[in-house]
């Protein structure tokens, strides 16, 4: 039986996808927060990257889908960023491991990439604009972070960065379309798109490039 707009979402909202959201824009936050102290800002600036990067995609997300913008309507969210902000900024720097950024980035990004296609499964959008919402989700905070860090967007860096969120998003849109239950298509959509970001942050691994 197909659910209404409204079953879907109540659904949606009473399940553990929200939790999710809460993590992902956390990991999203730091690794903001860790750009702002590569680059030795202050700490409104550690704020600011942490608020952009955590919330960004999500916001782009939930204004293509005609969703109301999430982070308007509770404290959570901006609340988890901050205190993001403030970890990093009190976190001596030997603390953090070497790609520190990457391995939050990508934790944020698998994430986002199930939350992403999972919010927009329950407003009622089709298979693969939901799994594109979710690659928007995962990426565009990402881009934001880089765009006002100045630095070169970690979407067009030669490691796989857009491919395991489309992993991530394709495999929960697929699972889910096929009766398997939130639970275990989030487990297994997560880590497909984790460990395919964790191969290429450590091995290098990259898309054949275009030649003429």
């Amino acid at each position: 039986m197909i659910l209404s707009h409204f079953e879907a979402f109540e659904q949606f909202s009473r399940s553990a996808l929200p939790r999710l959201d809460v993590a992902a824009t956390g990991v999203f936050a730091i690794s903001g927060a860790l750009q702002a102290a590569k680059t030795r800002q202050n700490i409104v600036t550690f704020c600011f990257f942490a608020a952009v990067t955590g919330v960004g995609g999500g916001t782009v997300r939930d204004l293509l889908i005609g969703a109301p913008v999430f982070w308007m309507h509770a404290t959570m969210p901006l609340a988890v960023c901050l205190v993001a902000a403030l970890f990093v900024w009190f976190m001596p720097a030997r603390s953090w491991p070497h790609h520190a950024i990457d391995w939050f980035d990508g934790m944020g990004l698998a994430a986002y990439s199930v939350y992403g296609a999972a919010k927009a499964q329950a407003y009622g959008i089709p298979l693969l604009p939901c799994a594109v919402m979710g690659v928007v989700t995962a990426c565009m905070g990402g881009i934001f972070r880089d765009v006002l860090a100045n630095v070169p967007s970690i979407v067009i860096r030669p490691e796989l960065y857009v491919t395991p969120a489309a992993l991530s998003a394709g495999s929960y849109v697929l699972f889910t379309a096929c009766g398997m239950g939130l639970v275990p298509a989030t487990t297994l959509s997560f880590a497909a798109g984790f460990m395919l970001r964790g191969a290429a942050i450590r091995h290098g691994l990259n898309l054949p490039s275009y030649r003429r």
